[in-house]
């Protein structure tokens, strides 16, 4: 199967813009990376064991080609004042047909407002959106957590990601211990998450 390429979008959403990531985000990555929960759950392991002045360059360059290589990479950003609340992104898209899995940080001080639930709601509609009408055509999208981050699980279940099961051992944090995860699924068909996405 060829990896498809993806055209750059915007979404707007609860005050949000959803944007490509650009070369000048570098610092403010940099600086959400420093926050240990994020370095622990998202950052992955090849940025989390980089020098603390290489990892946002680490981390941002795969996002930064990521259009192009199946991978809808948003930075999150408050809508009024440009300042990076976060990150979203859809990975493999239609590496198995009709699905993705998506994943998701909130910088520190843009916590307690929502983001992340609100920006991973409005990524998953318009994934689902048909393709004829400007999205990605997707019936399936799945993400992952380990079990002891509960504010990932939050998130989750916030967005509409109904709890699928628990997988063994899946995550290996940066110091190399393994955690059982959860695994959560939202369907082009299930319905729409109940009101707007609050705190997390």
């Amino acid at each position: 199967m060829t990896t498809p390429v993806i055209t750059p979008r915007t979404l707007e959403a609860g005050g949000l813009l959803l944007r490509p990531w650009e070369a000048a985000d570098e610092p403010a990555v940099t600086a959400a990376l420093r926050d240990p929960g994020v370095l622990r759950w998202a950052a992955g392991r090849g940025a989390a064991e980089l020098p603390e002045a290489d990892r946002g360059r680490a981390w941002l360059a795969p996002r930064l080609a990521g259009w192009s290589a199946g991978t809808a990479a948003f930075a999150v950003v408050d809508a009024a004042t440009g300042t990076l609340a976060g990150s979203v992104g859809l990975r493999d898209v239609d590496r198995l047909p009709g699905q993705a899995v998506a994943s998701y940080w909130t910088a520190p001080a843009s916590r307690g407002r929502g983001v992340a639930a609100t920006a991973l709601d409005a990524a998953a509609r318009w994934a689902f959106t048909p393709v004829g009408r400007g999205g990605l055509g997707l019936h399936r999208i799945i993400l992952d957590h380990a079990l002891v981050n509960t504010g990932s699980c939050a998130v989750a279940a916030r967005a509409g990601f109904r709890l699928e099961g628990t997988m063994r051992d899946h995550f290996i944090d940066p110091g190399g211990r393994r955690h059982d995860s959860h695994l959560h699924a939202r369907l082009a068909t299930d319905p729409h998450p109940a009101g707007p996405a609050r705190r997390v």
